[in-house]
């Protein structure tokens, strides 16, 4: 039995997402954003989320937030309406207990149920369990941007994967 329970988003879960969010950008260079997004701006981007329906799920152990996922357009125009893009992020804490292949897996269930038909990971390409978690689901190699990113003074290569739905 596991020790977390996954859930749909709720506004509580804005301060934890922010919280878990924020180590990334500043530890990390598995998101390109360089400067935190207040709490504010997390909540409009989850209410935006919520508003075209997209799946938005969170990961809760022991009453916290540990974690979270969705799938939002790849790209803002109209053709590409059927295909989307994955988010996973988890406290660094609760790494390796299996969370982030939860996530995943019904991240994959909701997004076909929306009617997306294609997912797209964007991942930075030295984060190796990233994409090993995205293979073992069977996504495939499609494409790699050399040097697209600069954040701790050097530049970051990202590779996409790619799964039909």
């Amino acid at each position: 039995m596991s020790d977390y329970t996954l859930r749909q988003f709720q506004w509580g879960d804005v301060p934890a997402i922010a919280a878990i969010y924020k180590h990334y950008v500043e530890n990390t260079a598995i998101t390109f954003d360089t400067e935190v997004p207040s709490e504010s701006a997390i909540a409009e981007k989850y209410a935006h989320l919520l508003t075209l329906g997209h799946p938005l799920i969170v990961a809760e152990s022991g009453g916290e937030t540990v974690g979270y996922a969705y799938a939002s357009f790849y790209r803002p125009r109209a053709a590409y309406r059927f295909t989307c893009e994955d988010s996973i992020y988890l406290r660094p804490d609760v790494k390796g207990r299996g969370i982030g292949k939860a996530l995943l897996t019904e991240l994959l269930v909701q997004s076909r149920a929306f009617g997306f038909r294609q997912m797209i990971a964007v991942i930075t390409a030295d984060t190796a369990n990233s994409i090993a978690i995205h293979e073992k689901f069977g996504f495939r190699h499609v494409g790699r941007y050399e040097a697209v990113g600069f954040k701790f003074d050097r530049w970051h290569d990202i590779v996409h994967l790619q799964m039909e739905l």
